[in-house]
């Protein structure tokens, strides 16, 4: 067998372990909850700026901050960044 399904069979046994609530040696990163209006108004910027500045629609902005959706995936990962480290990331965004 070659090495890349040594590996992938690897990470499934782990997942299996994981969802059978076996301690297992992986990493499981939790997110915490997100208060997207507190992080927007934490870093000064309107619902617009916010919006045009992550390229996010104004629209699921809106959403995030009324609580009718929740952001996934690399969005909740910027949001959780950018209320952890706001400097770094506005740094990073006017290189």
């Amino acid at each position: 067998m070659s090495e890349a399904f040594q590996s992938i069979k690897a990470g499934l046994e782990q997942a299996i372990e994981h969802a059978q609530g076996k301690p297992i040696e992986a990493k499981v990163h939790r997110l915490s909850p997100l208060d997207v209006k507190a992080i927007r108004t934490k870093v000064g910027m309107s619902q617009s700026e916010f919006a045009t500045s992550f390229g996010i629609s104004v629209g699921t902005l809106r959403h995030w901050e009324q609580g009718n959706r929740e952001p996934h995936g690399p969005a909740r990962v910027l949001l959780n960044l950018l209320a952890k480290e706001p400097k770094v990331v506005l740094d990073a965004l006017q290189r």
